[in-house]
């Protein structure tokens, strides 16, 4: 008689605890998920796994009521998402290949520059996230940052202190 061997994956607490901070974030208790990124960052620091750095920043940043805040998170997404391999993406089951984080983060980060009235800047990370917006499948997600783009170049464009 032959057993079969299943590995089953376990589930990532760091990722898990970005989750509840996120849901935290989703719920309008951000104070509450600024504590819970918070006590991650603590515990990964800048030299930790870029995957978790990615994917907490990204969240961090949306939680930040100073938009200097939000830059100085949004900027760490990006950076450590440059470090993150397909491989390391896929072993967090991620299915979609790194690429498609980028339309995302370029989006966030222009937004949060024409927030701070930073217009070419903002333009600039428009253009990159349009550039990268064919790594985003035909999904909810990928329509809600599709839409994200086409409002943040809308707002680029309309005349007025905000859009530059």
């Amino acid at each position: 008689m032959s057993e079969s061997i299943e590995t089953v994956q376990q589930p990532d607490p760091v990722m898990a605890e970005i989750g509840r901070g996120m849901e935290l974030g989703q719920r309008g208790e951000r104070d509450a998920a600024r504590g819970v990124f918070a006590g991650v960052w603590d515990r990964l620091g800048a030299d930790g796994d870029p995957f978790h750095i990615c994917a907490l920043a990204h969240s961090m940043a949306d939680v930040q009521d100073d938009p200097r805040e939000e830059l100085v998170w949004d900027l760490r997404a990006l950076e450590a998402a440059d470090l993150v391999s397909d491989e390391r993406a896929r072993r967090a089951g991620v299915a979609s290949p790194v690429a498609a984080f980028y339309p995302s983060l370029h989006l966030n980060l222009g937004d949060v520059y024409r927030r701070l009235g930073e217009p070419d800047l903002a333009r600039e990370h428009l253009a990159r996230g349009l550039d990268a917006v064919g790594t985003l499948g035909d999904d909810g997600y990928g329509q809600l940052i599709k839409g994200g783009l086409d409002r943040l170049a809308e707002r680029l464009a309309a005349p007025g202190p905000a859009s530059g």
